[in-house]
């Protein structure tokens, strides 16, 4: 699928209790060929992602009640659909913040309609699963079933989130062979974030939280300090399904 149709026919949610911002966002996502529905609180979200299973969710964290992060919270309990932030705080603490509860991507208040849909298509191109059966043998104490974004670290399966899947493919893909911060972003996330190194700093923490046996002594994921990151080269390369990256 190009990127041009990534949102064509998809159904995106709109959060957010000021009706400027939903107006504004429908109008720019309809321009591209998406339905979009809107929900003016977290709980009409949540109810929302339940009954009409959306595509993607625009979320916006500054609402009265129940807030951004709150909704996405209750959100992660049940569903790993795509989840776009909106705040009008650049603090990189909520945008961790966020990110550590599952979001896919942050933007930034007041935004360009094209950076939003950018963003959109970005985290859909990221979110789309190859069809493939097999599962890579690195070692004993590590698989990874890339048809169920799932490793299985010491007979324990442990789910992915769809970006930490990615990054995880792209690694393995290239075993044993250095990856800058750039070609990971432009591989992983896209051309559009290739000055975000936080998100690869950031998604490394993730996958070495669950699969090191140590995280702060990584076996598996290596640090190529001041350059970017390697996966261990485990002689498995040609077991990993092909026609991503």
């Amino acid at each position: 699928m190009t990127d041009a149709a990534l949102l064509k026919d998809r159904l995106v949610l709109v959060c957010d209790d000021e009706q400027r911002i939903i107006q504004f966002v429908r109008v720019n996502f309809a321009m591209q060929g998406a339905r979009v529905d809107e929900a003016h609180d977290g709980a009409t979200c949540v109810q929302k992602v339940r009954e009409t299973l959306p595509d993607l969710v625009v979320l916006d964290v500054n609402m009265p009640g129940m807030d951004g992060f709150e909704t996405l919270r209750e959100l992660r309990t049940f569903s790993d659909v795509p989840v776009i932030m909106l705040t009008v705080q650049a603090d990189e603490t909520d945008r961790i913040r966020g990110l550590d509860l599952g979001a896919d991507d942050y933007v930034a208040k007041p935004f360009s309609p094209s950076e939003l849909v950018s963003r959109a298509r970005a985290v859909l191109r990221r979110v789309q699963t190859p069809r493939d059966n097999r599962i890579v043998v690195v070692d004993d104490d590590l698989q990874l079933d890339f048809a169920h974004r799932e490793v299985i670290v010491k007979g324990e399966r442990v789910k992915l989130r769809p970006t930490e899947w990615r990054l995880l493919y792209h690694l393995v893909k290239h075993a044993g062979w250095l990856q800058t911060h750039e070609v990971i972003l432009t591989n992983v996330w896209g051309p559009e974030y290739i000055d975000q190194d936080n998100y690869v700093r950031l998604y490394i923490t993730y996958l070495r939280q669950k699969i090191e046996p140590d995280p702060s002594r990584p076996r598996y994921i290596v640090t190529e300090r001041g350059m970017g990151y390697r996966f261990v080269d485990f002689g498995g390369k040609k077991d990993v399904p092909a026609g991503m990256g």
